[in-house]
């Protein structure tokens, strides 16, 4: 039964020890015994040596030094040789005449690929940017970077870690913003990959450049602490041990001690007193089965009086980055709040150094690539953390604040049905953990069921909850999905959907467009609707004009390209002989027999009656009647200027009463500030009030960056063209809309 350790160190020295390549390899030889794999790692040094022999750190040390301090904390993580030769060489691309094709040549594609990624993040100077966007483009570029492979995350938090144990000989300037760049960038990865010794390390010292008087004050009362309380530890320590000497339980047991940091967080974030915070001081037992922990904590319990609310079970809900503990913290017999951890060796490993233990070096098993794999298939955050980085484009400071609140603010803990965790955000939806699910599940997500009962998709989630998403076939985003998610990730899916959506709708906007003026030049060539789809149904003009269906030749004749004369050309269309032509009667001619929409006053009928293209009338607007000489009336809006200056040969003329059901043309002009989709909403507004559109063209003004769009429209009367203009005023950016005339 191994027997009880010393306490851990609690609290940081003030200065690290200083160590030799001898040191280095004194600790990889522990656990890489492959010659050629050791081999590699002292050529790395050797180069890195050489290269780096004539330059200084602030600090006056040789340079050397600090590669191999990145090198040995990663080989502290049990790093593999690729790890522990990129550590060694991630700064000679840099800041020697080293290039990356020389790195690959002498030790290999891995190892170029870790040193290009950290060689690419050290290469950030940016320019034309404000100190926020280069701040934020700064860190995005880190991010990049680091989610292309994992041990360019462990390098760089190595990288960091020494970089801000030996922060003293920089100015209070630089101590500040690299402490604040660790706090926002390097600690959050390092909290969510679970490597504890490195992101407490991290904290405690960013806390001590950031905000040195509470760092201070916080170190003296921890230390008071701990000595007031020295008896008492040990004496709750040697009981304890004794009790599980008794059961026969195989154990170690540990001190732990709170970071400073964790404290700062309480007492000045969550304003607690420094004597309310009961995790302070805490003993660790690391046992060696699951089942030996569960009993730990039934002995414990026993003996001690658990206080109410502090118990937490990590081995059965572990948290996202493989933490796995439990956790209680008990009432001494002498008045005394102490937390108990109890977990068995392997979660030991996993807590203190996260995705670094599960990914450490493996001789004889070792695959970067699998083990990449695999820790993106257990780590789903850090899937999504990649799939995210891949992504994102366009402003950085935008990307810093989703990545912040969709990946590492997520702290809300979701079941499957299954008993997979999903974690999200605070105010995350039933949406969003749809679209967490997979992309699919949530385009087609029409409600959800958590704990046994039915909810909308707009329903917060809790940690605890357990989840399924009722899906549709026929289900589909719609624009309100934008106000029901809260995360990143899943607004831009919807995004991505709604797009498709719009470009479907628009699609078949215009292709309606393209058919009405397809139909109405066969029409002007005599040629029936019937007849001219008939000629459309050509293989040679698909092979001309390159298309499949038919639709999509009407998109392609919407855009003038081809014009529809083009068509006619190809098929060698010709017009029909007026007495054929006279069957029908000509556009805009109106008879005055039953199907007249126009009366003149007075008149017992029998005058050849014609709607006026300059100012296109249909029923509802006040009319007046022109004699045309040799063409009879032509019939004008009241208001028309080429009738309003005019007094002779003017007539009145009305509406009809019964006019039956029937489209008149009016052109119209709208203007609208310009912005995505418009032309989109334009035609879907349309569509739903039952109008047609036909020779739309829009032309934007450089100046202004106004869009005026032009565009034929066909409508019942005068209030139903009225009620479009009304909706089409509604559309965001449209200021004015008006019927033109010529």
């Amino acid at each position: 039964m191994p027997m009880e350790q010393e306490s851990k160190k609690f609290i940081p020295n003030g200065g690290y020890p200083m160590h030799s390549f001898e040191d280095l390899k004194e600790l990889y030889y522990s656990y890489i015994t492959n010659p050629t794999h050791r081999k590699k790692i002292e050529e790395a040094f050797l180069l890195a040596k050489t290269q780096h022999k004539d330059q200084k750190r602030r600090s006056g040390e040789p340079y050397i030094q600090h590669p191999i301090e990145v090198a040995y904390i990663c080989a502290q993580l049990q790093a593999g040789p690729a790890t522990i030769a990129s550590a060694l060489l991630h700064d000679v691309v840099e800041d020697t005449d080293t290039t990356i094709e020389e790195i690959k040549e002498r030790f290999g594609e891995e190892v170029a690929k870790i040193v290009d990624s950290l060689t690419k993040i050290q290469r950030m100077k940016l320019s034309h940017m404000t100190a926020e966007d280069f701040e934020a483009e700064d860190h995005r570029k880190i991010f990049l970077g680091m989610a292309k492979d994992v041990r360019v995350i462990i390098v760089k938090l190595a990288d960091r870690l020494h970089n801000m144990r030996t922060l003293d000989s920089l100015s209070p300037e630089r101590q500040h913003a690299l402490s604040r760049e660790t706090l926002d960038v390097f600690i959050p990865i390092a909290h969510r990959l679970g490597i504890y010794t490195v992101q407490s390390e991290l904290e405690d010292l960013s806390l001590k450049y950031l905000e040195p008087e509470k760092y201070k004050a916080i170190k003296k009362l921890v230390e008071e602490k701990y000595e007031n309380r020295k008896q008492s530890l040990e004496g709750l320590k040697k009981r304890v041990a004794d009790i599980l000497y008794e059961h026969k339980i195989p154990f170690r047991m540990e001190s732990r001690v709170k970071s400073f940091y964790s404290i700062y967080r309480k007492m000045y974030m969550k304003d607690h007193e420094f004597d309310d915070i009961f995790d302070i001081l805490a003993i660790r037992i690391i046992t060696e089965s699951v089942l030996n922990c569960y009993e730990i904590l039934g002995i414990i319990h026993s003996v001690y009086k658990p206080i109410p609310g502090r118990f937490k079970d990590y081995i059965a809900m572990p948290k996202p980055n493989m933490y796995q503990s439990l956790h209680t913290s008990i009432l001494t017999g002498d008045g005394q709040i102490y937390e108990v951890q109890i977990r068995t060796e392997e979660m030991d490993k996993i807590a203190e150094a996260g995705v670094a233990a599960h990914w450490k070096y493996k001789e004889g098993s070792y695959n970067a690539k699998e083990e990449q794999k695999e820790i993106e298939e257990q780590l789903h955050w850090f899937r999504d953390f990649v799939s995210f980085s891949g992504e994102q484009e366009g402003n950085a400071r935008e990307y810093m604040s989703n990545l912040s609140n969709d990946i590492f603010g997520a702290n809300v803990y979701v079941f499957t049905p299954l008993g997979k965790v999903i974690d999200l955000p605070t105010g995350a939806t039933t949406l969003d953990f749809a679209y967490k699910i997979h992309t699919k599940v949530g385009d087609s997500a029409v409600g959800a069921i958590v704990n046994g009962v039915g909810v909308p998709l707009n329903t917060v989630l809790k940690t605890g909850d357990v989840c399924e998403i009722r899906t549709s076939k026929t289900a589909s985003p719609n624009d309100s999905w934008l106000e029901i998610a809260k995360t990143s990730s899943a607004k831009g899916h919807i995004r991505k959907a709604l797009a498709k959506r719009d470009a479907e709708i628009l699609k078949l906007e215009r292709a309606k467009i393209g058919r009405q003026s397809m139909m109405d030049s066969f029409r002007m060539q005599g040629v029936s609707e019937e007849e001219g789809l008939a000629l459309l149904d050509n293989a040679a003009l698909r092979n001309e004009f390159h298309f499949e269906e038919l639709d999509d030749f009407f998109v392609m004749i919407a855009g003038k390209n081809p014009a529809p004369g083009a068509v006619l050309d190809f098929l060698k269309v010709k017009k029909k002989p007026a007495l054929e032509l006279m069957k029908k009667p000509p556009k805009n001619s109106l008879s005055n027999g039953d199907k007249t929409p126009v009366e003149v006053a007075g008149s017992s009928g029998g005058l050849a009656l014609s709607l006026a293209s300059c100012c296109t009338p249909i029923p509802g607007d006040p009319i007046v009647g022109y004699i045309t000489k040799g063409k009879g009336i032509t019939v004008h809006r009241l208001n028309c200027p080429n009738v309003a200056h005019l007094n002779r040969r003017l007539v009145p003329v009305n509406w009809k009463e019964d006019l039956g059901i029937t489209k008149y043309r009016v052109d119209v002009q709208v203007f609208a500030n310009d912005r995505p989709n418009l032309l989109s909403d334009i035609l879907q507004c349309l569509s739903a009030k039952g109008v047609g559109v036909t020779d739309l063209n829009a032309h934007l003004n450089p100046e202004t960056n106004d869009d005026i769009i032009d565009m034929t429209v066909f409508v019942s009367d005068a209030k139903h063209l009225n009620d479009s203009f009304a909706e089409l005023m509604a559309i965001k950016a449209i200021y004015g809309v008006e019927r033109k005339i010529h």
